[in-house]
């Protein structure tokens, strides 16, 4: 295996990094609109998907058959390329982001393969930039439909990701500080360092909070869907949507609660670190990334099932009244005692 790793070019390794990363996501989208309706069962006393495959595991696999088969409407007077182009903004950008994510580190003999698409020393910058842009496909699709609901509800994505968006920066702002660099793989670096996971730092603490409240508004998810809330909008910016198109979002929406599963793992819980084992070997490393990246994506299903949607007054007072003055002042104290601690040092 060492001799065969050795003699394998680098871009074959590289594409099949991609291959892997991107199927295992796409993957990951797919079962978790399996796993939403099967733990919400679980959790209503019910038995959830259970004809299509052993325990029903081949239901998104059907469901992504009759997508493709469905017939694709485009509603009168929309904007057609504009109603073409909003589900491929919504997908495109949150598949991307995946790719600064450092799921960890394969090591076969000597040699070390991170097992990431790439190593950007402006990672977050990347991540941020990219993931900003998924708000033009609900914004375009609410427009381009020519529907008021789903005009409606463009609106209210933008309104919830514009404010949501300034506590989510300034919660990875205050981890950036702590760590400092904006390279992923370097975060993780100094929370093995230093023995001790962001999370459990007093400022740390803080902006893992409010970056999990924010990552549930940034991805329209329960009790923050306001975009797409069924008794008020019917079905939101996408109302208008069917077939493959309307499949899109939904497998933008999976991808991006995907990402913010494997960034709230990395930025505040070590990425690969294992628990009290520095130097655990690299499948285990591998193995607890994704255990806490799971954990974070039954943490979305769990409080769908569990917390009442708010108003909308309510969610804009929570971000613009609540969360965003606690993010400030966090980075405000935390920047001061960085430089207070590089001063004294």
């Amino acid at each position: 295996m060492e001799a065969f790793l050795a003699d394998v070019p680098e871009w074959i390794l590289w594409v099949a990094k991609v291959a892997l990363i991107f199927g295992g996501l796409i993957g990951t989208a797919a079962l978790m609109s399996l796993a939403e309706r099967k733990v919400s069962a679980w959790m209503q006393f019910r038995h959830g998907p259970n004809r299509v495959g052993p325990f029903g595991l081949l239901q998104p696999l059907a469901d992504g058959i009759k997508f493709i088969f469905k017939e694709e409407l485009i509603p009168e007077g929309a904007n057609k390329f504009l109603f073409r182009l909003a589900p491929a903004l919504a997908a495109i950008p949150s598949m991307m982001t995946i790719a600064v994510i450092p799921i960890g580190t394969i090591v076969v003999g000597e040699k070390k393969i991170p097992f990431s698409i790439a190593q950007l020393d402006l990672g977050i910058m990347y991540m941020l930039a990219l993931g900003g842009l998924s708000v033009y496909g609900a914004i375009l699709g609410g427009w381009a439909s020519n529907s008021k609901y789903s005009l409606l509800g463009g609106l209210r994505a933008s309104a919830q990701m514009i404010s949501y968006e300034l506590t989510l920066i300034l919660s990875i702002l205050v981890i950036v500080a702590l760590s400092g660099s904006l390279d992923l793989g370097a975060i993780v670096t100094a929370q093995r360092e230093n023995g001790l996971w962001n999370v459990f730092t007093p400022f740390g603490a803080v902006a893992f909070v409010l970056f999990t409240i924010a990552s549930f508004a940034e991805t329209n998810r329960h009790p923050f869907d306001f975009a797409e809330c069924e008794p008020e909008l019917v079905g939101g910016f996408h109302t208008e949507y069917s077939a493959m198109r309307f499949a899109l979002f939904f497998l933008g929406e999976y991808c991006a609660m995907t990402v913010m599963a494997c960034l709230n793992a990395t930025l505040f819980f070590g990425g690969p670190s294992v628990p009290l084992w520095p130097e655990a070997p690299w499948f285990l490393g591998i193995l607890a990334f994704l255990l806490k990246a799971g954990f974070f994506l039954f943490l979305f299903i769990w409080v769908r099932w569990t917390l009442p949607r708010f108003r909308f007054d309510q969610l804009m007072r929570l971000g613009w009244k609540v969360a965003l003055p606690i993010a400030l002042a966090n980075v405000l104290v935390v920047g001061a005692w960085v430089a207070f601690t590089a001063k004294g040092s």
